[in-house]
C-alpha cells in the first residue's frame, strides 16, 4: 500500500514537472509608451471553453487583471479564437510602470495553467543626441549607422522622424530591399554599420531620421540623424539690368582650379532645363586668366533677354561653381529739351528724372500757357476799357472847353461891339 502511495506520488510529480516543462515558456511582448500591446498565449486542446485571464506578479485574486468570462477594465481587454486557441489581451495607454511580469492563466479544477510573459515598454521617441549630416539640394548624401555585433543578422532600417514605435513600418528602406528609389542601403558587416545613401536631394528632405536595427525578442535599437539641404540656386547669385538696344556684360565666378574647364552660359528658370546660349552671336565669352572668372558679353540686347541666366565652369553642376543671375531688360528713357524764355537750356536732369521731368513739364506747360492767355486776355479788357473810358472823358471835356470857349468869344465880340458904339457915340459928341 506504502509503496503503491509512492508510485502514485511519484507519477503524480512526473505529469506535474511535464506539465510545467510544457506551459512555462516565456511570451516576450513589446510596447511603447502611450500605445497599445497585444499580449498573445497560446493553450492546449479541450480547454477551448475554459476561462482564460491576465495577472501580474503572483496572480493571487486580486492581481488578476482581466477574464474572458468578465467585462473590461479600464486599459484591459482580452478575446479567445477557440479555434486557433489563443487568447489575446491587450493593454492600451502603456506607462513604464507597465513593464515587468505576468501571466496567462487558464481556469481549470485544481491548479490552473499558466504561461509566463515579459512585458518590455520603451520610450515612443529617440533619442538624446543624433549626427548632424548638410547638404545641398539636387546633390546627394550619406551617413553611417553603427550597430552591436550580435545584431549582424538582424534587420536594418531606416525612417523619417523621431518616433520609434512606427519606425518600422513607415521604413523608408530596409536591409532586405537595399535599393528604393533615391535611397539606397548598404551593409558593412566589418565594421559593423550600415550606411544609407539619398540622391538627387529636395528641400523637403531635410529633417528628423532614424537608424533602427530589429531585435526579436527586445526592443529595436536606433540611433538618430539630422539632415540639412541648403537651396542650391542661392550659394552664389546676383541681379543685373540693362537697356534695350545697348550691350551688357555678364560676370561669372569659378574656382582656381578651373581655369582650363570648358566655360559655359545658359538661360532658363531652372538649371536642369536652360538653354545654351553660346549659339547666340549676340553672346561672347572672354576669360580672365589672372581671375577667378570669366565675362559673357551680349550686344544689343532685346527685351526678350529678359530672364535668369546660369554660368559656371563645371560641366556637373556641383554648387559653389556656378553664377545665377537675374537679367532685368528696360526700354531707352524719353528725353526732353527745355529752352528758358531767354534762349538758355536749363540744367539737364539725371537719367532717371529725365522722364518724369518730361511729363512734368508736359503737363505743366499748357497749363501755365492757358493761365497765361487768360490774364492776358483779362488784362486787355481792363486796358481796352480804361482807354475807352479816358478818351470819352477827353471828348467830353474837349466839347465843355469849346462852349466855353465859344461863350468866352461871344462875350469879347459883345463887349466890342459895345466898346466901338461907345466909341462912335463919343466921336459924334465931339463933331457936335
Amino acid at each position: 500500500m506504502k509503496m503503491l502511495s509512492l508510485q502514485s506520488l511519484m507519477l503524480i510529480l512526473c505529469i506535474a514537472l511535464s506539465f510545467v516543462t510544457r506551459t512555462a515558456q516565456l511570451i516576450i511582448a513589446l510596447g511603447y509608451e502611450g500605445h497599445a500591446v497585444d499580449i498573445s498565449c497560446s493553450y492546449p486542446a479541450g480547454y477551448e471553453s475554459y476561462e482564460k485571464y491576465l495577472c501580474r506578479d503572483n496572480c493571487d485574486d486580486n492581481d488578476v487583471l482581466i477574464k474572458t468570462t468578465g467585462p473590461k477594465k479600464n486599459k484591459y481587454s482580452i478575446t479567445d479564437d477557440k479555434q486557433k486557441r489563443v487568447f489575446t489581451t491587450t493593454i492600451s495607454g502603456l506607462t513604464s510602470n507597465d513593464a515587468g511580469k505576468y501571466w496567462c492563466g487558464v481556469t481549470k479544477t485544481g491548479k490552473d495553467l499558466f504561461s509566463e510573459v515579459k512585458l518590455e515598454v520603451g520610450k515612443d521617441s529617440c533619442c538624446d543626441q543624433s549626427t548632424q549630416h548638410q547638404s545641398y539640394e539636387e546633390s546627394s548624401v550619406s551617413f553611417s549607422c553603427p550597430y552591436e555585433p550580435k545584431d549582424q543578422k538582424n534587420l536594418k532600417y531606416i525612417c523619417r522622424g523621431r518616433q520609434t514605435s512606427t519606425c518600422l513600418q513607415q521604413a523608408l528602406i530596409t536591409s532586405n530591399n537595399n535599393q528604393q528609389g533615391r535611397f539606397n542601403l548598404t551593409d558593412n558587416k566589418r565594421s559593423n554599420e550600415f550606411t544609407v545613401s539619398i540622391a538627387s536631394l529636395i528641400l523637403k528632405d531635410a529633417g528628423s531620421y532614424l537608424c533602427g536595427v530589429q531585435r526579436n525578442n527586445n526592443l529595436d535599437v536606433f540611433t538618430a540623424v539630422d539632415l540639412e539641404v541648403k537651396e542650391w540656386c542661392c550659394v552664389r547669385s546676383s541681379q543685373l539690368s540693362g537697356t534695350v538696344g545697348r550691350p551688357v556684360t555678364l560676370q561669372c565666378l569659378h574656382p582656381p582650379q578651373h581655369r582650363d574647364n570648358r566655360k559655359f552660359i545658359c538661360k532658363g528658370d531652372q538649371r536642369a532645363t536652360c538653354t545654351d546660349m553660346m549659339s547666340d552671336s549676340r553672346f561672347s565669352l572672354q576669360e580672365n586668366v589672372t581671375s577667378s572668372f570669366f565675362l559673357v558679353r551680349v550686344r544689343e540686347i532685346k527685351a526678350e533677354d529678359t530672364g535668369t541666366y546660369w554660368c559656371g565652369s563645371d560641366p556637373q553642376w556641383k554648387v559653389a561653381n556656378y553664377t545665377k543671375i537675374q537679367l532685368s531688360v528696360d526700354f531707352p528713357h524719353l528725353t526732353a529739351i527745355v529752352v528758358n524764355p531767354d534762349g538758355s537750356k536749363p540744367a539737364s536732369p539725371t537719367d532717371r528724372n529725365v522722364t518724369a521731368h518730361f511729363l512734368s513739364v508736359g503737363v505743366a506747360v499748357p497749363t501755365v500757357c492757358v493761365f497765361l492767355l487768360l490774364a492776358l486776355t483779362f488784362s486787355s479788357v481792363m486796358i481796352c476799357r480804361y482807354k475807352c473810358r479816358k478818351v470819352k472823358g477827353a471828348e467830353v471835356s474837349g466839347k465843355r472847353n469849346q462852349t466855353k470857349k465859344a461863350e468866352a468869344d461871344e462875350v469879347i465880340s459883345v463887349a466890342d461891339v459895345r466898346k466901338r458904339k461907345s466909341k462912335d457915340l463919343l466921336m459924334k459928341i465931339e463933331t457936335y
